[in-house]
C-alpha cells in the first residue's frame, strides 16, 4: 500500500465543515487527506453573508460558536483569512421586538456572553445610514466578528497547505467508499485512484446523497435555498459589523429562548411575504464597500431537492430591496450581482445530521444555517468524540 495515498483521515467536502474537521486534526497530529470534487468550495460555504453570530443560537450550539470566535481569531492572528471584529447588532423595530432583546440581554448576562442593550439614539449615532422612525433600540455583541465568504474558505486552505499533516486534491470527487477487508477505509475516486484511512468524514449533503442514496433518501435531511444580493461599492454609506434587524429577531433561535417569544410570534399575520419567502433582512459591508443584502428561504425534502430549482425570483430580490430600503438609507441601490445558495439541514434537535456507517466512516452534514458559525468549534468536538470511541 502506497504511503502516499494512505492517511489518518479522509474528509470529503473542502467546504468550512470539512477545512475545520482538517485544521483540528492536522493539528493533533493526524495525516488529512481532504478531497473537494470541484477545482474550489463553491457551495454554501461561499454563498452566505460572512457573520460569525454567536448571539443568533441557541443555548446548545452558542458554546461551538463562542470556542469558533477563539479558532478564528487564533488563525487571522497567523494567517489572513479576512476576519474583521466590528460586533453585531440586533435592531428592534417596535415593542414587541424591544422586549425580545431586552430579554435575550438578560439572558446572556446569565451565561455571561457579552452584549449590551443600546438606546434608538446610540443605534441611529453607529449607523447615520438607518432611517428615522424604525429603530427603537438595539442590542449589541461587540465580540462577534466576520469574514469575506469567498476568501476566507481559500485562504483557510492555504493555511492549511503549510502543514505538513495536510493535503488536499480538488477536482477530485469519490465514486465508492466502504470499510476495506484490512480494516481501513478506501476511497475509490473518479481517476480510478484508490486512497485508504483509519477513519473517513463526509461532509456533503452531495457526497452523502451520491455514496449512500438510500440512506440520503431515507433521512430527516432538508434542502434550504436562499437567495440574496450584493450591492455595488458605495464607501459613502458606512455599516460597520454584521447588522441584523427586526425579522432577525423573530427568527433567531437564540430569541426563542426569550419568555415572550410565543406571545409574540402569536401576534404575527399569518399570511406574508416574508413569512411566504422566510425572508430576514440583514446587511453587512464588504472591505471593498460593497453590501451584501438578504436572505429568503424556501424548502424542500430531499427528495424533492429539484423542484427547488436553479431560477432567481425577481419579485424575491425586490421585495428584499424594498424592505431593506426602510430600514437603510444608503447612497445607492444598484445590485452588482444576486446569487442562489442550497444547504441542507436536519430537523433533528442535535442541530446537525450525524450517521455512522460500519464504525470507521462518519457523515457530519446538515448544519444548516449556523456553519459559517459554529463549524471551527463544533467540528474539534465532534472529531475527539469519534477518535476516542
Amino acid at each position: 500500500m502506497n504511503s502516499h495515498n494512505t492517511a489518518d483521515l479522509l474528509i470529503i467536502g473542502g467546504g468550512v465543515v470539512g477545512s475545520f474537521f482538517a485544521y483540528h486534526a492536522t493539528a493533533s497530529g493526524k495525516k488529512v487527506i481532504l478531497l473537494e470534487r470541484n477545482s474550489a468550495p463553491v457551495g454554501a460555504t461561499v454563498r452566505n453573508f460572512g457573520q460569525v453570530v454567536p448571539s443568533g443560537l441557541d443555548e446548545t450550539w452558542q458554546p461551538y460558536g463562542l470556542e469558533s470566535l477563539e479558532i478564528y481569531h487564533s488563525i487571522q492572528s497567523q494567517f489572513n483569512i479576512s476576519v474583521r471584529q466590528q460586533g453585531s447588532i440586533y435592531l428592534a423595530s417596535n415593542d414587541d421586538e424591544l422586549t425580545l432583546i431586552h430579554e435575550l440581554h438578560s439572558i446572556n448576562s446569565k451565561t455571561h456572553y457579552r452584549s449590551e442593550l443600546w438606546s434608538a439614539a446610540q443605534c441611529y449615532e453607529r449607523y447615520p445610514q438607518l432611517r428615522t422612525g424604525y429603530c427603537v433600540g438595539g442590542l449589541f455583541f461587540p465580540q462577534e466578528v466576520s469574514v469575506n465568504p469567498r476568501t476566507m474558505i481559500h485562504q483557510l486552505h492555504k493555511f492549511l497547505a503549510a502543514s505538513e499533516h495536510f493535503e488536499s486534491r480538488f477536482q477530485t470527487s469519490v465514486r465508492e467508499l466502504r470499510t476495506d477487508r484490512g480494516g481501513l477505509v478506501k476511497a475509490m475516486t473518479n481517476s480510478g485512484e484508490e486512497l485508504f484511512a483509519s477513519r473517513a468524514i463526509v461532509c456533503s449533503g452531495s457526497e452523502f446523497g451520491l455514496l449512500f442514496p438510500e440512506r440520503f433518501l431515507a433521512s430527516d435531511l432538508k434542502a434550504v435555498k436562499l437567495q440574496m444580493l450584493r450591492l455595488k461599492p458605495q464607501p459613502q454609506s458606512v455599516l460597520p459589523g454584521n447588522i441584523l434587524t427586526g425579522l432577525s429577531i423573530r427568527r433567531y433561535e437564540s430569541f426563542r429562548q426569550c419568555p415572550s417569544w410565543n406571545a409574540v410570534k402569536a401576534r404575527e399575520p399569518r399570511e406574508s411575504l416574508e413569512k411566504q419567502w422566510g425572508v430576514h433582512i440583514l446587511f453587512k459591508q464588504e472591505a471593498d464597500g460593497g453590501i451584501i443584502v438578504g436572505d429568503s428561504h424556501e424548502y424542500a425534502s430531499v427528495a424533492e431537492y429539484d423542484r427547488l430549482g436553479f431560477d432567481l425570483s425577481t419579485d424575491i430580490n425586490t421585495f428584499m430591496i424594498d424592505e431593506a430600503a426602510k430600514i437603510m438609507n444608503l447612497h445607492s441601490w444598484d445590485v452588482e450581482t444576486s446569487w442562489a445558495g442550497i444547504y441542507c439541514q436536519t430537523e433533528h434537535s442535535s442541530g446537525v445530521f450525524t450517521e455512522t456507517i460500519g464504525d470507521q466512516i462518519h457523515v457530519v452534514t446538515g448544519i444548516g444555517g449556523k456553519g459559517m458559525t459554529s463549524s471551527a468549534g463544533f467540528t474539534k468536538h465532534y472529531l475527539k468524540r469519534i477518535c476516542d470511541d
